[in-house]
């Protein structure tokens, strides 16, 4: 496989390859609405002739015509690599330096079959997270990456290689943005009109940063969420009999009825793609399945008097599935349903069921605020429905349950064996373990002690699950000690030979620092500076200069383009001492950041935990809120 990669050195090939048909065995992507007018339409085609030699700006000029027409974008097919997409051992990538060898890694990994959502889109994730915006753009970063070195960085800017510029060792290899555009023009018909024209690109969160692990990492925070959730609502620690109706099999919303086993209650996820929910039960995550009201209300009932942990499908509308809980609680007094996620119509039978001990919340990509611009009644009583209306009757799950715990530190962590052995994914699980028992001994917090505790019997347990999809990557939610600590250990373990290769630290994007968006991240800030950015653009600065490997700036992410802020890093520990050290200074930082801003907007958790970390690091002061109570406005205004 060395010689075959070989061919990234060569960047966009000078003897264009065979257009080939259209490969219908796979996903492809749907149609881009564009709406481009035809002076607009002939930019977008010579903007994609740009990447090629005039020679060939005839013959590609009718193609990429005839792409833009039939799929709304310029994707370049006929440069589809014709050897397999996925992460391969580090060493076989034709590299200078070994830290572009871990970026081409998990670009590679981004793209492969098995885990990108439309492979041949280039989109990894969410139906647009693009990697690159055509295939040209692939080719040209992978020979940039195959020759940059240790003074060198790589400039992405919205999938386009801008080139390689000089920096230094201690500067990021690659720094990349996404979407970034002039806030007045980041509308959803701005984004389509420019992602047709080649100029911008979507990268949702870790498809254009480079750090998607596939569906683990969505499947551990849904376990976190369902958990806690539990606690905060129904006061119990084991879910057993409880039940977690949602809706959502496709993507990663198929990580759901994974999560709702794992935490140990009964979930019930409604799907109206049938191929999405066929896919999750051949997967084994969705354990039963069915198209029938009565017979899934059957089974409900069965599986919650009998305290079975059990996933179950309804191949149907979510909210045929509400109205039909209502009826049989108007009619018997029966709630079969404790927890649920997940317009107006869905709205009225939720504000019913709540009536009868149902608990509500969000979770997901800005349900409460669609809900609200359909008209549907979710305002808390009084609230007068504009722009940036935050006040609704019911809360995010970051609001109720995430936020708390991001206020704490902890959110999260990832890494990626660039070895690709499963031995060495074994050996980070017991690593992170032992690391994580370490601290339980330590004189911490109750709040920090249970999610500790959580973590560590998700670490315990993690192979068993065989989430691994791609690349040899897990997940951990965890705080700034932990996540410091832990790397700081791989990174000895690589300098041991205990573990055979590199290994890549990342994280999701949605985290204590990495993401400003009003209706999911951030919708627990209640001083009024949801609506701002600054923490997600300082922590990418922030990030850049204290050690890690790559960076990445977006607009965008799940919650809609031109509605939200957010970036993440890629941190490539080798087993040096620099490694170590940048690991420690960059991520005391990516933590202490948003629990900062989430102490000056109130939280109390916060303040205690960046208290806490300011006692452990003298070099660490942070400006503190000072309470204000209510009665010393009375009369001011």
């Amino acid at each position: 496989m060395m010689a075959e990669l070989k061919v990234l050195c060569n960047g966009i090939p000078d003897q264009l390859p065979e257009l080939k048909p259209r490969d219908t065995s796979i996903p492809h992507a749907p149609f881009r609405n564009n709406n481009l007018s035809e002076e607009e339409r002939k930019t977008a085609i010579k903007n994609a002739l740009r990447y090629f030699a005039p020679k060939h700006h005839k013959l590609l000029a009718t193609e990429f015509a005839e792409e833009l027409r039939n799929y709304g974008h310029i994707y370049m097919y006929r440069l589809l690599p014709q050897f397999q997409l996925k992460a391969y051992h580090i060493d076989a990538y034709p590299c200078v330096c070994k830290h572009a060898a871990a970026i081409m890694l998990m670009i590679m990994n981004n793209l492969d079959h098995v885990v990108a959502q439309y492979p041949h889109e280039l989109v990894t994730y969410g139906g647009n997270g693009q990697v690159f915006s055509n295939w040209a753009q692939f080719w040209l970063t992978m020979g940039y990456l195959s020759r940059l070195t240790t003074n060198q960085t790589l400039v992405m800017c919205s999938g386009h290689p801008q080139g390689l510029f000089p920096s230094n060792s201690s500067a990021p290899r690659v720094v990349i943005t996404n979407g970034m555009v002039i806030p007045n023009y980041s509308t959803s018909a701005d984004y389509d009109r420019m992602f047709a024209m080649g100029v911008t690109m979507y990268g949702q969160m870790t498809a254009g940063s480079y750090c998607y692990i596939g569906p683990q990492g969505i499947v551990h925070g849904t376990t976190i969420t369902v958990m806690n959730a539990g606690r905060k609502y129904l006061n119990v620690e084991n879910l057993r009999g409880k039940v977690f109706l949602t809706s959502g099999l496709g993507g990663m919303s198929g990580a759901q009825a994974k999560a709702a086993t794992i935490a140990g209650c009964v979930g019930i996820i409604a799907e109206i793609d049938e191929t999405a929910l066929n896919k999750r039960y051949n997967q084994g995550w969705l354990m039963k399945k069915t198209s029938d009201l009565d017979d899934l209300i059957r089974m409900l009932r069965d599986a919650r008097g009998g305290g079975e942990v059990v996933s179950i499908g309804y191949h149907g509308n979510i909210v045929d599935l509400w109205e039909r809980l209502v009826e049989i609680y108007e009619e018997t007094g029966e709630c079969l349903h404790d927890v649920y996620y997940r317009l107006r119509r869905q709205v009225t039978a939720i504000n019913k069921l709540t009536t009868g001990g149902l608990h509500f919340w969000d979770y997901g990509n800005a349900f409460l605020f669609e809900a609200k611009q359909a008209g549907g009644d979710v305002l808390v009583e009084g609230e007068v429905s504009t722009s940036t209306t935050t006040k609704f009757k019911y809360p995010s799950y970051v609001q109720h349950i995430m936020g708390d715990i991001f206020s704490l530190g902890f959110g999260p962590f990832r890494w990626v064996c660039t070895s690709g052995c499963k031995h060495d994914l074994q050996q980070t699980d017991q690593i992170a373990a032992d690391v994580i028992q370490s601290l339980m001994k330590e004189n911490i917090s109750p709040p920090v002690m249970q999610q500790y505790s959580d973590n560590l019997k998700w670490i315990q347990a993690a192979h068993d699950h065989q989430l691994v999809v791609g690349s040899q990557a897990r997940i951990l939610y965890s705080d700034q000690q932990g996540r410091i600590k832990i790397a700081q250990a791989f990174n000895q373990a690589v300098s041991e030979g205990k573990i055979s290769a590199p290994v890549v630290i990342s994280r999701d994007h949605h985290d204590v620092s990495g993401t400003d968006s009003p209706y999911r991240e951030t919708s627990n800030i209640y001083d009024e500076s949801a609506f701002c950015a600054d923490m997600a653009v300082q922590n990418c600065i922030g990030d850049s200069f204290r050690g890690a490997t790559w960076v990445a700036l977006h607009n965008g992410s799940g919650v809609g383009w031109g509605e939200v802020v957010n970036g993440g890093f890629g941190v490539v520990l080798d087993g040096s001492e620099d490694a170590g050290l940048k690991a420690g200074s960059m991520l005391a930082w990516d933590v202490s950041n948003g629990v900062t801003r989430r102490a000056w907007a109130g939280n109390v958790n916060a303040m205690d935990t960046i208290k806490v970390a300011m006692t452990i690091d003298p070099n660490l002061e942070v400006t503190l809120p000072s309470h204000v109570t209510d009665d010393v406005l009375n009369g001011q205004i």
